[in-house]
């Protein structure tokens, strides 16, 4: 199972622990994360999605990909900038696995650039990723990227100077976004703990304060099938989905719902508390006067695939989240930040910059099985995201509720 690391600021104690209690904290802990996997996700509320999933349906059924997540979750009540409420973090992803010092091929597409992915203009150039790809909020993609810098010259990376890729989406509504509580001390020790297996998806690691499309959002994942003659493999999504907090347009497996279910009733719970953004209404007082948001979030998507493709393919296969991201009813407003990245586990051990290599080269005309299967799985892993996701009460007592599940699943029922 992939870690979860969670952090919560004053609140941490010495103790000696006997042997009894060891058991009962090795017996709680695994509670926890037995209840965290048996969420329910998209398809067990019956929305049809199209396309054969991997084992696990997560990018981690492409084979030497790992994942984890650096949850910070602490305080509540009223911003106060430095302290909290802190709800954002960190999630990781290891293309070949932490031990790996090879890079992959890759390569990258925006469909509204009010973004930022680091590393993207040394990406474009060379069609390489070498070490961790990370997704953060905003306002700390510098403090991840460093971190990134250090723990690949840590590791042994073969280059005089690294530019990894880390992303970002804006959770300044539920989070202190402008305290920089994420430390390059908690980012490297998140990129040590990756791990292979099921992901936990919803509000954890970057997605902790995100929205989406109408209900809180956060880390999604999905995978899928194909076959070119005999040959067989899963392309894997994982996204941070953060985009289009009011909801509009939303539709669920080819279903309009945005005027079902009940989008964007984001409010403040506490009357007593003075709002930092007049964005959302008070929930006892929803006729307010409110002011319009620069921004409506944004969505990061990872693509990976064991399929043998080339940069040049990687870019268009990167340019296909976009048609995942109409399906579910999105426009790509002028503040989204859209970005994609899709990257290849193939051709191992023969991606060497200082050598001739020795490539196996997907074909062109077989593109489209991959083009779908990329859109099914980020279909999928946005609707994952939103279903996994627990409603969240943050900063200045906003709350965004969680999508109703009970709700949906009577939609699709006689599906």
């Amino acid at each position: 199972m992939n870690e979860i690391n969670i952090f919560k600021r004053n609140q941490v104690s010495i103790f000696t622990l006997n042997k009894s209690l060891i058991i009962l904290i090795l017996i709680a802990t695994l509670s926890i994360s037995i209840n965290i996997l048996a969420k329910e996700r998209a398809r067990d509320l019956g929305i049809p999605f199209q396309g054969t999933p991997g084992v696990l349906n997560a990018i981690t059924d492409v084979d030497g990909v790992e994942v984890s997540h650096l949850t910070l979750i602490d305080g509540e009540g009223a911003l106060v900038q430095g302290k909290g409420p802190i709800r954002t973090g960190v999630t990781v992803v290891h293309p070949r696995g932490k031990r790996s010092l090879e890079g992959v091929f890759a390569g990258w597409s925006t469909l509204n650039a009010s973004g930022e992915m680091t590393g993207t203009t040394w990406l474009e150039e060379r069609g390489l990723i070498e070490g961790p790809i990370s997704i953060t909020n905003t306002h700390s993609v510098g403090v991840v990227r460093d971190a990134a810098v250090a723990w690949m010259v840590n590791a042994g990376w073969d280059a005089d100077w690294h530019a990894p890729v880390v992303a970002e989406t804006y959770d300044g509504a539920l989070n202190d976004i402008n305290g920089q509580h994420i430390t390059a001390k908690q980012t490297i020790k998140t990129m040590n703990e990756t791990k292979t297996g099921p992901v936990i998806e919803g509000a954890i690691g970057g997605g902790t304060g995100m929205v989406c499309n109408g209900f809180k959002g956060g880390i999604g994942t999905a995978s899928r099938r194909f076959s070119v003659d005999d040959n067989n493999y899963v392309v894997g999504v994982l996204v941070q989905c953060n985009y289009n907090w009011d909801g509009e347009d939303l539709r669920l497996g080819s279903l309009p719902v945005a005027n079902i279910l009940p989008v964007g009733q984001h409010c403040h719970v506490d009357l007593n508390i003075t709002r930092t953004k007049n964005w959302y209404p008070y929930c006892e007082d929803q006729i307010d006067n409110l002011e319009s948001r620069t921004r409506d979030g944004s969505i990061i998507i990872i693509i990976a695939t064991d399929a043998p493709l080339l940069p040049h393919q990687l870019r268009r296969l990167a340019k296909r989240p976009s048609l995942a991201l109409g399906r579910l009813g999105a426009v790509s407003t002028d503040g989204s930040g859209d970005i994609f990245v899709a990257f290849s586990t193939a051709n191992k051990g023969q991606v060497n910059e200082h050598l001739i290599n020795k490539v196996m080269h997907y074909p062109n005309y077989q593109l489209t099985k991959a083009f779908r299967a990329t859109i099914d799985a980020t279909e999928e892993a946005i609707v994952n995201a939103m279903v996994a996701a627990d409603t969240m009460v943050g900063a200045d007592s906003l709350r965004v509720k969680s999508i109703p599940k009970d709700k949906v699943r009577a939609l699709f029922k006689n599906d």
